[in-house]
């Protein structure tokens, strides 16, 4: 929950400076966990979030590693996390899954291009990703290169479910086919049946109210927004979706899989990164699976109106 370049620091959790004293430090470990302790009313998420942060500074030898590698913002590995294509274990052989597109690859574009010019035209940028540039950006543009990792993220992660699966990323879904804003990170098909994913990531956890995703740093209705876009291609392909996933980092929600009934007639869930594979192998509860000539036919479709980003 500390490397992505939307979240808080251990000491932003713990609401003190990063230079506060042990004894501080301690105090404010016992108030944040009263603060976010659910039988006090406290926020799930955020309570593991705090007991996180108290592992990592809570003790001299781990605040000393902490700060060496984390705590001031000054390392990351941000420039260019594995993907399907350039797998994190070649000599993994085992069968993986047909994939189509560049996962991540416009919102790595669009971040270069804001970067650049939030800097100022002119400037040399040694490294576009360095961490305490990163941190020192607009959140809006931290969220951008935040959302490309995000995809290359689960990219990885569905790549291993297999032959018996295909993924298309970053798929136009603007029914004009001109705004790459409207797109679907992913689409994965398998037995389980056709699923359109977002892959996001806010910063810190989120909750869930009326079917829709809630939080400070959520904009918008990312949920309504994902099945709207899943109906364009719907149309498009002559196809029907099985459900919709969004896919959250493992501290942002408090359960691994969170199903939210059927919004818009789609079933929805939200799922943990740890936990996509699983749900993407066994469906959503209720959701069409689909197998033989018919995985074949969606296919085909598929392959023959996507239209990346």
């Amino acid at each position: 929950m500390f490397d992505s370049p939307m979240s808080s620091s251990a000491y932003e959790v713990l609401r003190v400076a990063a230079d506060v004293d042990d004894e501080g430090l301690r105090r404010a470990y016992r108030v944040r966990l009263r603060e976010t302790h659910p039988d006090t009313g406290g926020d799930a998420a955020l309570f593991v979030q705090v007991q996180r942060a108290w592992e990592l500074v809570g003790t001299p030898e781990a605040r000393s590693a902490y700060d060496r590698g984390h705590g001031a913002a000054t390392t990351g590995d941000w420039g260019g996390a594995p993907t399907a294509s350039t797998p994190s274990r070649p000599a993994d052989t085992r069968p993986r899954a047909r994939s189509h597109g560049q996962p991540g690859g416009w919102r790595r574009e669009r971040y270069l291009d804001l970067i650049r010019e939030w800097v100022g035209r002119g400037v040399d940028i040694a490294d576009p990703y360095d961490p305490a540039l990163v941190r020192s950006a607009p959140p809006e543009i931290r969220h951008i290169l935040a959302d490309a990792l995000a995809e290359e993220e689960t990219a990885r992660l569905v790549s291993e479910l297999g032959m018996g699966y295909t993924v298309w990323h970053d798929v136009f879904a603007d029914r004009d086919g001109v705004d790459p804003e409207q797109k679907i990170d992913h689409l994965v098909l398998g037995p389980s049946g056709l699923y359109a994913l977002l892959s996001e990531d806010f910063g810190g956890p989120v909750g869930v109210r009326r079917g829709e995703i809630t939080g400070p740093n959520v904009i918008g209705a990312p949920v309504t927004e994902l099945v709207s876009r899943a109906r364009v291609i719907a149309r498009s392909a002559g196809v029907r979706f099985s459900g919709a996933i969004v896919v959250l980092p493992d501290d942002d929600v408090f359960d691994a899989i969170t199903e939210l009934g059927k919004v818009r007639g789609t079933p929805v869930a939200l799922v943990t990164r740890s936990a996509l594979t699983t749900l993407l192998r066994r469906g959503i509860t209720g959701a069409r699976e689909v197998g033989g000539t018919e995985l074949f036919d969606i296919r085909t479709r598929l392959q023959q109106r996507v239209r990346h980003v």
